[in-house]
């Protein structure tokens, strides 16, 4: 069922990426809260009950939620600064909407439930659209396809994802990775980023993780020697779009998104970020 084959021209387009992406696999980015009057702001908005598109506009801002360490969707750049495909997305959407975009950093399990509480606006962290989440929250239209895929040491017997079963992966949790494992029957433990999973997978505590197949290419950028391979992918691509807590209020704020993002595609933006950070287009399924 699984597609086990590694996509040549996919490697090589991202083998061939620039540098940009790269500094943020090395962990440099902190996950301490920023922006923390912002994200009051979203919450005094969203406790108001008021339409949250017209609160964004009056106060000039809008709030994205995001991890800070997940390259190259959202990292720091040698100079310290935020920036990756999500964060200049998010720049361009809210550039549309005639504001100013801010971001809240934090550990992946708390970002949802900062949305939840409405400290934040919505998330710009690679979030995968599932069904349980879409039982949750709505969604913009995607702004990215992504692959998931099940990466493994180079010696590894895992060749599809019915492999998993009785194996041991790590991968945060609540993430669309782990549930994913787990459907299959793998034992997930939960680790804070990606950089921590593959410790462990080279220290050989875990058997596999499962992330972004273009999240895999970034690190074997910077590490060209690291041991891994991709043992298997999930045969459909995954849509990636904002989430936003469902509601009259948001309704608003979501066609406005999706007529940004609908612009950013026709104008080339997203193709553009999409190339500067991936080295090939993600912005089309």
């Amino acid at each position: 069922m699984q597609n086990i084959t590694t996509n040549v021209s996919r490697r090589t387009f991202l083998a061939g990426a620039g540098s940009a992406a790269v500094v943020a696999v090395l962990g440099l980015a902190g996950c301490g809260a920023t922006g923390g009057s912002t994200a009051g702001s979203a919450g005094s908005a969203a406790e108001s009950g008021e339409d949250l598109l017209t609160q964004i506009q009056d106060r000039g801002e809008m709030t994205f939620a995001t991890e800070g360490t997940w390259s190259p969707w959202t990292f720091h750049d040698a100079d310290g600064n935020l920036t990756g495909y999500d964060i200049e997305v998010a720049r361009a959407i809210a550039a549309e909407l005639g504001v100013e975009a801010s971001f809240a950093e934090g550990e992946w399990d708390g970002l949802l439930a900062g949305l939840d509480s409405g400290r934040y606006d919505t998330m710009a962290n690679g979030v995968s659209v599932t069904e349980q989440r879409e039982e949750q929250y709505d969604f913009t239209e995607p702004y990215a396809y992504n692959r998931i895929v099940v990466i493994t040491l180079n010696d590894s017997d895992i060749t599809s994802l019915d492999d998993l079963e009785g194996k041991r992966t790590a991968n945060t949790l609540g993430s669309s990775y782990a549930t994913l494992a787990e459907s299959y029957g793998a034992t997930n433990t939960g680790v804070d980023d990606f950089n921590q999973t593959i410790e462990l997978l080279q220290q050989g505590r875990i058997d596999a993780t499962l992330n972004d197949e273009v999240v895999f290419y970034d690190y074997l950028r910077a590490h060209p020697d690291a041991p891994l391979k991709i043992a298997a992918e999930n045969d459909e691509p995954t849509h990636v779009a904002f989430p936003l807590r469902k509601g009259g209020e948001t309704e608003t704020l979501r066609e406005a998104m999706n007529e940004a993002i609908t612009t950013l595609r026709e104008n080339g933006t997203l193709s553009s970020l999409s190339n500067e950070f991936f080295g090939l287009d993600i912005s089309e399924a």
